[in-house]
């Protein structure tokens, strides 16, 4: 498994002191520029405990590995500043649990937008589990704040290794969730009820079924329901019940055996959760960003798309596409683009994008794709021969039978997914070269 190494380099570490909270920053970008300790905002949480809570979850979101747990690097969580609201985001070591924090209960000064990583150390937790009462805490999100709880300025500085995998999970997570619908809606104490029904094994699948304004748990599938494979995976939820308003879970449109999403409605935020089909396989191997890549028309798209995004809290589509002359279609894909990149997120309470940076180099984009990478060389190499709807593929493994508009091969690859995570490269190439051929101007 190939990985970049991310080196962090903070001016101090994070602190919390005499109700000051802050987190200490590591390069990103702003609408201002890149910068190396960027700072965002400086104000109150209007709501300290449970925000305290919920960037403690985060954080531990960020140094579990949930399929067979041992020990490991963690990587700092990431926030992005909007105007309104701090979302602060993280991946699980195994690449299989997303979390998110979105707080919007916030009174203060924001000072730039943009998207940095934040030092979550091991006293800061501690001082974070301490936060309770009513009263409000002061946050600074930059460097400035931490004069106020640190007295060396001692530079912090960290390298970990980001492997593929885990960065191509963190950009297919949000083109999943843009496929889920919301399943069903608890308010506080039905949501405590049934989250607390839970197993509290980390193994196994149940399935969560409406039944009424309640959720039941099942043995299997059913009308609506939602799978949970391993229900260990959603335990940072459990903390906040003390805070909980509502629980929404979403699923995808499809049935059995696919990823859910569960967020909880906390006061002045929300904490999402999105985990994978099962403990062992991680967002990486779900390939439904490929389609929308394999467009010769979307990398120029997203390019023209990114210049137009403005680190706003919902992208909107009609808008986007009214300013760059593109279809919605044509924006939806770049917007597909752009999230291999680490440059948008998916909102599922606000069904919409947002604009974010995650640290990572754009560059690396082709090879967090090797499927595509390898469909694009096949029809380079002449590998891909036509004939209206069916097309043949030359491989090194034989010779590969592809229904384009059905998405079907004869190679072993589909036979064992069947579709289930995305196309394989011989339909991908089939697709890429029936597009050109339309394409191409006789």
């Amino acid at each position: 498994m190939t990985q970049a190494v991310q080196a962090y380099a903070y001016a101090g570490p994070s602190a919390l002191a005499d109700g000051r909270l802050g987190l200490s920053t590591s390069g990103g970008t702003a609408l201002s520029g890149p910068h190396t300790h960027p700072r965002f905002f400086s104000g109150l949480l209007t709501q300290a405990a449970p925000a305290a809570a919920g960037l403690l979850a985060v954080a531990d979101v960020a140094m579990a590995r949930y399929h067979q747990p041992r020990p490991g690097w963690t990587r700092d969580p990431v926030v992005t500043c909007d105007g309104d609201r701090l979302r602060f985001e993280s991946f699980s070591a195994c690449g299989g649990v997303y979390a998110r924090l979105d707080v919007t209960a916030l009174d203060g000064e924001v000072l730039d937008r943009g998207t940095t990583n934040v030092d979550v150390n091991g006293p800061l937790r501690e001082s974070l589990r301490r936060v309770g009462g009513r009263d409000p805490l002061h946050l600074g999100v930059g460097p400035d704040e931490l004069t106020v709880t640190t007295l060396d300025g001692a530079v912090v500085e960290k390298k970990v290794p980001l492997p593929t995998r885990w960065l191509r999970g963190f950009a297919e997570v949000q083109v999943i969730a843009a496929g889920f619908d919301l399943r069903a809606e608890l308010n506080g104490p039905q949501a405590v009820r049934f989250l607390r029904s839970l197993p509290r094994g980390a193994r196994g699948t149940v399935w969560a079924v409406p039944a009424g304004r309640e959720l039941r748990l099942a043995a299997g599938p059913g009308r609506g329901a939602v799978c949970l494979s391993g229900p260990g995976r959603i335990a940072t939820l459990m903390p906040l019940l003390r805070f909980a308003r509502a629980l929404r879970v979403y699923g995808p449109a499809g049935d059995a055996g696919q990823a859910a999403a569960w967020e909880l409605e906390l006061p002045g935020m929300r904490y999402t959760l999105a985990v994978s089909p099962e403990p062992w396989r991680g967002f990486s191997g779900e390939g439904q960003v490929l389609e929308d890549l394999a467009t010769e028309e979307a990398a120029a798209d997203a390019d023209l798309i990114g210049v137009l995004l403005n680190f706003e809290p919902a992208v909107e589509v009609g808008l986007l596409a009214d300013r760059s002359g593109l279809t919605p279609a044509r924006v939806r894909a770049a917007l597909t683009q752009l999230g291999t990149a680490g440059r948008v997120g998916y909102d599922l309470h606000e069904a919409s994008h947002f604009h974010r940076e995650l640290p990572y180099d754009r560059d690396q984009v082709a090879q967090l794709n090797p499927r595509l990478t390898a469909a694009r060389a096949l029809v380079e190499s002449g590998a891909v021969r036509l004939d209206g709807d069916l097309a043949e593929v030359t491989t090194t493994g034989g010779l590969r039978q592809v229904r384009i508009e059905a998405g079907s091969c004869t190679c072993p690859w589909w036979f064992d997914h069947r579709g289930s995570r995305g196309p394989c490269k011989h339909v991908l190439a089939a697709r890429i070269a029936a597009r050109a051929l339309v394409e191409t101007p006789v």
